[in-house]
C-alpha cells in the first residue's frame, strides 16, 4: 500500500468512526441488549433467571399477552393496508396529475407537502380536537351541511378508533409519496411518452405500459417505508388516543404495546421489561424480513419488465 493510499484510508476511518460510534450506541447496542433481555425473567427493573423463549411463547399463547399482541398485530395490518392502498394510491394519482404541468403546479406541491413538515405530536393533538364530539371541527362541518346525525365520536368507538387515526396519518403523509412519484414520473424519458402518443396509445395504456414499469424503484422505496412505518406506529396513537390505545385497547399497536409493557402505563405501573424486549425483537425481525422480501420482490419485477 502506497503512502497516498494509507493517508486516504486514515481519512476514511477518521470520518466514518464518529458515525459508527453513534450507530453502535443508539441502534446496535440496544438491539442486542433487547435480544438478551428477552431470554430472561424480570422483576420490575431487576433481571432474574434465564427462561429461553418463554417470553415469546407468552405473547402467542398466554392470557392476556396473546389477546393484546394479536389485537396490536391486527391494527398494524390495518395501518399497512390502509396506507398502501389509500395513501400511496392517491399519492401516485396526485403525482401523475401534478406531472401533467397543470396550472398552479408549484403551489399544489407546497400544499401537499406542508403537512409532512408538521410535528406528528402537534398534528395528533390538533386532530383530536377536530374529532371532539362536542365542539370539534368535523361536528361543525356536519352540522353546517345538516347531516350532524351522521357524526359519531369516532375516536371513542372501538370499531372506528383505529381508522380515525389512520385518516389523520394519511392527511399528514400523503404529500411524501406524491412528491416521490412526481419526481419519478418527471424522470421518465419524454421520447418514450411522445412515441406512444404518436402511435395512438391512450393515457391509461401509456401509464400502465411505460410510466409504471419505469417508476418501479420508487414504488419499492415507498412500499418499504410504508411497511416500516406501519410496524412502528406509536406517536400517532399516543398523541391522538393515548398510550393504552383506547377505547378498550381498540387502537393499540405493537409500538404502544411495547412501550406500555417495557415502561408501564396508567393502567399498569409495573414494567415488564422481558415482554417489552421480546416485542422489540419481533418488531425488528418483522421490519427486516418484510423489507428484504419487498425489495427482492420489486427487484424481480423490475428485471422482468
Amino acid at each position: 500500500m502506497t503512502k497516498k493510499d494509507k493517508s486516504k484510508t486514515r481519512w476514511i476511518i477518521f470520518f466514518i468512526t464518529p458515525g459508527l460510534i453513534v450507530v453502535s450506541l443508539i441502534i446496535i447496542y440496544p438491539l442486542f441488549a433487547s435480544l438478551l433481555n428477552s431470554f430472561f425473567a424480570w422483576d420490575g427493573f431487576e433481571r432474574k433467571g434465564f427462561v429461553g423463549i418463554d417470553n415469546f411463547i407468552s405473547l402467542f399463547v398466554r392470557f392476556p399477552y396473546k389477546e393484546r399482541f394479536l389485537n396490536a398485530v391486527g391494527n398494524n395490518l390495518k395501518w399497512f393496508f390502509s396506507s398502501m392502498f389509500i395513501q400511496n394510491t392517491l399519492g401516485l394519482l396526485f403525482g401523475y396529475l401534478l406531472g401533467r404541468n397543470i396550472k398552479g403546479q408549484e403551489l399544489y406541491k407546497r400544499l401537499f407537502f406542508m403537512p409532512v413538515l408538521l410535528p406528528i405530536i402537534a398534528v395528533g393533538f390538533l386532530w383530536k380536537l377536530y374529532y371532539n364530539p362536542q365542539f370539534g371541527l368535523f361536528l361543525k362541518i356536519f352540522t353546517f351541511f345538516g347531516i350532524e346525525n351522521l357524526f359519531k365520536p369516532w375516536l371513542g368507538t372501538p370499531s372506528t378508533a383505529t381508522y380515525a387515526i389512520i385518516v389523520m396519518n394519511i392527511w399528514r403523509w400523503i404529500g411524501f409519496p406524491t412528491l416521490v412519484f412526481l419526481a419519478a414520473i418527471d424522470n421518465v424519458p419524454d421520447e418514450c411518452v411522445e412515441s406512444a402518443h404518436i402511435d395512438g396509445a391512450s393515457e391509461w395504456r401509456i401509464f400502465w405500459k411505460i410510466i409504471f414499469p419505469l417508476i418501479i424503484p420508487s414504488i419499492m422505496v415507498i412500499t418499504v417505508l410504508t411497511l416500516i412505518g406501519s410496524i412502528n406506529v406509536f406517536e400517532q396513537v399516543y398523541s391522538t388516543a393515548g398510550l393504552d390505545g383506547p377505547p378498550n385497547y381498540a387502537s393499540d399497536t405493537l409500538g404502544t404495546l411495547f412501550y406500555r409493557s417495557a415502561f408501564g402505563s396508567q393502567a399498569s405501573t409495573v414494567p415488564e421489561i422481558h415482554i417489552g424486549s421480546a416485542l422489540s425483537v419481533i418488531i425488528y425481525l418483522a421490519c427486516l424480513i418484510l423489507s428484504v422480501t419487498s425489495i427482492v420482490f420489486f427487484q424481480k419485477k423490475e428485471v422482468e419488465l
